[in-house]
């Protein structure tokens, strides 16, 4: 594509997304973060136990789908926006470090005095102490889930595990769509390696968000009845309800258990649902386009979760 028609087709992109689409991506976006850090603050070791259940339910990683999808959703867009590949590399890589570096330095600083004071705070499984040297190094190149090189936890800053895969994705698709020929089949190959299978398994939830942009594109939210944004809207929500009462997340993973024949969550990890994942992806693809349908005419505004939103870390 020429830098002209990437220009039109920025252009096209930002009126495509309307005002009621942009404002339920950040409401997804600020509720879906928001429940992830309550997913933290339930381990009995910050709540003493008494919120054990919205773990049990695991709510946390469920969200951190929601988040691919929509991540899915705005790179795409961003990458139409930027053009070149230079553009995309700088304009991903300089938003990551942006907080990815402070967070890590502070994470040392708090781990290092922390651990000293109180060391009964720091149990195996929330901590790990390794060097400053490997932390700040796998850290700051965001490999710290690659299985090629085995996964690091990064002192007691553990949610930074969801930006090691997105970074990944980000990769792949750049190479995917600004490369050509045999050196983008080779460079996705050599990323996919490194990176390894855990991270690739939680990759159909991130190109859901992609086809979610493409369909946008195409005119679909706009080709789409009231009466079927609606279900859509507010039927994968409920979907969703109704698949954990019946314990649906439990029962897959008890499935790919023994499909494979390992124990999941050892083997892969964050990815251990992935079959759970790929549904949540499904469903909050559905969701995302019959709201956008729904709103497509909204004239309010919600400036609070704008805000909070805007909190939100972003590497668009």
């Amino acid at each position: 594509m020429g830098g002209a028609e990437n220009a039109q087709a920025a252009v096209q992109g930002e009126n495509l997304i309307h005002r009621g689409l942009s404002l339920w991506l950040d409401v997804l976006r600020a509720v879906a973060t928001l429940v992830v850090v309550f997913s933290h603050f339930a381990y009995a070791l910050f709540s003493g136990g008494d919120l054990q259940w919205f773990r049990d339910y695991n709510f946390g990683s469920d969200a951190v789908v929601v988040i691919f999808v929509v991540s899915g959703f705005v790179i795409a867009f961003a990458a139409g926006r930027d053009g070149t590949a230079g553009a995309y590399a700088f304009n991903r890589l300089t938003r990551l470090w942006s907080v990815l570096i402070p967070a890590l330095i502070l994470t040392l600083v708090f781990d290092r005095y922390g651990s000293a004071l109180t060391p009964a705070a720091y149990p195996a499984g929330y901590y790990a102490p390794q060097t400053i040297a490997d932390k700040l190094i796998r850290g700051v190149t965001l490999s710290n889930e690659f299985s090629s090189l085995e996964r690091l936890r990064l002192g007691t800053n553990g949610p930074l595990w969801s930006l090691s895969y997105e970074a990944v994705y980000y990769a792949l698709f750049g190479v995917a769509i600004f490369w050509t020929g045999a050196r983008r089949m080779v460079a996705i190959v050599a990323i996919a390696a490194i990176a390894g299978l855990p991270i690739l398994m939680l990759m159909p939830a991130w190109l859901m968000g992609v086809w979610t942009w493409h369909f946008v594109q195409w005119g679909g939210i706009a080709r789409l009845s009231t009466s079927r944004a609606l279900i859509l809207a507010f039927g994968a929500p409920l979907i969703c309800v109704v698949m954990q009462w019946l314990g649906t997340p439990d029962q897959l993973l008890a499935l790919s258990g023994q499909m494979l024949g390992v124990n999941m969550n050892a083997t892969f990890g964050f990815s251990d649902e992935f079959m759970w994942n790929a549904i949540i992806g499904a469903l909050c693809v559905g969701h995302v386009i019959g709201m956008g349908r729904f709103m497509q005419n909204a004239r309010f505004d919600l400036p609070v979760m704008r805000w909070i939103a805007g909190g939100v870390f972003r590497s668009t």
